[in-house]
């Protein structure tokens, strides 16, 4: 072993070490009860919601894809990242106060409440067959994978690259089950909080590194030629052969962030946590400010390694861990290792508490004639997050003998059940009369659909699968609507207030809301002909349309900083002030 490995391996101990125990000292003692173990206490600040927000979505395919589509084509893939920022408003201003208004655990939960007990079995296996077949297991396969090309597992263990994988694979599912089997949310929180700044540094660092190693030492001479040579390569409008055609932000590409972050368990289970709704609509904001940052922090680095390598890499997943090994410091690499890999125990354990916590109170409870009591409770969900990893340890080496249909499989198995999701929660929250019938043949008709499609009709259905998305969403609100008409519910639903926490909405949500979205702008317009994708760099349109997006933003906030506190919405509960950690 040499002395810089060693160095690795130490400081990457030593690291996550110190995210262990802070994680364990913060949260000692807390996961007795079952708002303690599935909702931490309802007690997460604007910092930790952000945090573990941010470390759930971000793992290592989004490193080592993002940056790897971006050096093979160029940054329209940011589209997943940057739109995501508008599904975080939605989430903020009108999902989450409805979700803490009833004080909702789960969303199988919430549909239980809309609907039946039917519909609500149904949306939980749905999510449980999506988690546990595919979105668990390909965590785990990726972040293993990520593992094994940024270092040499292989040499440092003498296996041959399958033991190997099968190793990192489980070495890394055990660290991350702990987390999740013992802290319950709010060490999951704590920890994806920690190594969320990691992944910050990291982010940063890296193409800073990157920048100074393209101009030989120069990092001004490194951002010049990136802005001058190739630019085609920063251009995030897609066109229709482009990885994300830029015409998906606007059809299904919209259903499929709302799906993700308004309606998705292991997404908002930590806003569901919430000590008041405004730091839960900070926490959620904040988050989205983080995406935008994404193509800075996941997908420049991309180009400058098509700057440096040219396009003779064997693949393109290959240029971010060839640019790693080429610019970090060795002094770095511990902590690099220790991010990387934290950021892949947090999708993992977030997946696996939140698969935990519908077994447990969807499954099991219901079936119990919601009478077990909360050390019951916890005891099952412990005992079901340590049968979940068993069985991903399983699956996910598997994943290994179909490596080019990786992607594919995530994005079919996905496909089966986040559009009927997001569509009778929509048409569930915004009407009254809409039956379960209707949701029930949502959830049938879309299996045998997209099926359909996607196998049987994949060579004479040549429509984008963004695309596809919201033409499906459409069929599928018409069809609540009209059984909404035709057998509507003879008594109105209305939602039944039972909020445990304080409803006072966060004062400054929406000119922030304004400014996240002023920002999603801002970045295609950098990242576009009329930016910096141009050859002569941005011109004067550039210039006047960002003026024109400060001066909006300025005016709102203005208007928000001198409004009347009495305008404000009041509280539901006896605390006045939900904005303090």
């Amino acid at each position: 072993m040499t002395g810089s490995l060693l160095f690795t391996l130490i400081s990457c101990a030593v690291f996550m070490a110190l995210v262990g125990w802070v994680s364990w000292y913060m949260t000692r003692g807390m996961a007795d009860t079952r708002d303690g173990y599935f909702l931490a206490g309802r007690g997460l600040g604007a910092g930790f919601i952000a945090g573990s927000l941010l470390l759930t979505n971000l793992s290592a395919e989004q490193l080592i894809g993002l940056n790897g589509s971006a050096y093979g084509y160029n940054l329209s893939s940011m589209g997943w990242e940057v739109t995501a920022a508008v599904a975080t408003i939605a989430m903020a201003l009108v999902f989450l106060p409805k979700y803490l208004t009833g004080a909702f655990t789960t969303l199988p939960q919430f549909l239980g409440d809309r609907f039946d007990a039917t519909v609500r079995r149904m949306s939980v296996v749905l999510f449980m067959l999506g988690y546990g077949l595919v979105t668990i297991p390909s965590v785990l396969y990726s972040g293993s994978v990520a593992v094994l090309l940024l270092f040499d597992v292989q040499g440092l263990t003498g296996l041959a690259y399958f033991p190997a994988l099968v190793a990192t694979v489980v070495v890394i599912g055990l660290v991350g089950a702990v987390y999740a089997v013992f802290g319950g949310l709010r060490a999951v929180a704590v920890s994806d909080t920690l190594n969320g700044i990691g992944l910050l540094v990291i982010g940063v660092s890296v193409p800073v590194f990157a920048l100074i190693a393209l101009g030989d030492g120069d990092f001004g001479a490194g951002l010049a030629q990136l802005g001058s040579e190739h630019t085609e390569k920063l251009n995030a409008i897609g066109d229709a052969d482009a990885p994300t055609p830029f015409g998906t932000l606007f059809t299904g590409m919209i259903f499929a962030n709302l799906f993700y972050w308004c309606t998705n368990q292991y997404v908002i289970q930590r806003t569901l946590g919430a000590k008041s709704l405004a730091e839960g609509q900070k926490g959620v904001l904040f988050s989205g400010f983080f995406k935008v940052l994404v193509p800075f922090l996941m997908m420049v680095p991309g180009v400058i390694a098509f700057h440096m390598y040219g396009p003779g890499l064997g693949t393109i997943d290959e240029a971010y861990p060839r640019l790693i090994r080429d610019v970090l410091p060795v002094w770095m690499s511990g902590f690099f290792l220790a991010v990387l890999l934290g950021a892949v125990f947090s999708s993992f354990n977030s997946l696996l508490n939140s698969a935990a916590t519908l077994f447990a109170l969807d499954i099991y409870a219901p079936a119990r004639g919601d009478r077990p009591g909360d050390a019951e409770l916890v005891r099952v969900a412990k005992i079901a997050s340590v049968v979940i990893a068993l069985f991903s340890f399983v699956v996910a080496p598997l994943l290994y003998f179909s490596p080019e249909g990786l992607w594919q499989i995530i994005r079919i198995f996905t496909g089966f059940y986040n559009i009927p999701t997001i569509v009778i929660v929509i048409v569930g929250l915004f009407t009254s009369r809409v039956p379960a019938l209707g949701a029930k043949i949502v959830i049938v008709f879309h299996v045998v659909a997209y099926g359909v499609i996607r196998f049987a009709l994949a060579d004479v259905v040549t429509l984008h699968f963004i695309h596809l998305y919201a033409v499906l969403f459409v069929i599928e609100v018409a069809i609540m609507l009209a059984c909404g008409w035709l057998r509507p519910r003879e008594e109105a639903w209305r939602f039944t207030p039972n909020a445990q926490v304080d409803l006072t909405p966060w004062r400054f949500a929406r000119p922030l809301a304004v400014t996240l979205l002023a920002c999603v702008v801002a970045t295609y317009l950098l990242f576009s002909p009329l930016g910096v994708a141009s050859s002569d760099g941005p011109g004067t349109l550039f210039s006047l349309l960002i003026a024109a997006l400060v001066a909006a933003t300025i005016a709102i906030w203005a208007i928000a900083w001198f409004r009347q506190p009495g305008s404000r919405a009041p509280a539901a509960s006896p605390k006045r002030d939900g904005g303090h950690a």
